[in-house]
């Protein structure tokens, strides 16, 4: 058997947890959105690059074809290059938040079993919470902790 301070324990550390679970979550979403700057950032550099590359071309006709083909070769590769990060990045922070949501699931179920524990050794008296809930309904089950 857990005594009540055992089992305000073990609630209090479940308080603290999951708020860091959160900021956990917080800040790989925050990680994925910097990847993705970055990855824009360098799409964009390329992008200007290959722009500055064209404007050197223009003297010539034949140069200056070159160059509008190679630019929009360079522009579809860093497109491909950012579709590419963003891709990685969204896989990692759904698999990160999978795992967290699995972990939020296991400490909600440890909340559930606590509650369900302390409603089989403690009984609420049905009028007293009854009573206390303000509904003034005296019929029907006794409320479990979760509900007061």
């Amino acid at each position: 058997m857990i005594d009540q301070a055992t089992a305000l324990d073990l609630i209090d550390q479940l308080r603290v947890s999951v708020p860091e679970e959160v900021r956990q979550a917080k800040r790989i979403s925050q990680e994925a959105e910097r990847i993705l700057e970055k990855a824009q950032e360098e799409a964009d550099r390329i992008v200007a690059r290959a722009q500055e590359q064209a404007a050197f071309l223009i003297e010539e006709r034949e140069l200056l074809r070159a160059a509008e083909q190679r630019s929009q070769e360079i522009v579809n590769e860093a497109h491909a290059q950012a579709d590419e990060i963003r891709r990685g990045a969204d896989e990692y922070a759904a698999s990160v938040l999978v795992k967290l949501e699995g972990e939020v699931v296991k400490l909600l179920q440890g909340i559930r079993r606590g509650i369900a524990m302390l409603d089989e050794r403690h009984p609420v008296d049905t009028r007293a919470a009854l009573g206390s809930l303000g509904d003034g309904d005296e019929a029907g089950a006794a409320p479990s902790h979760a509900q007061l």
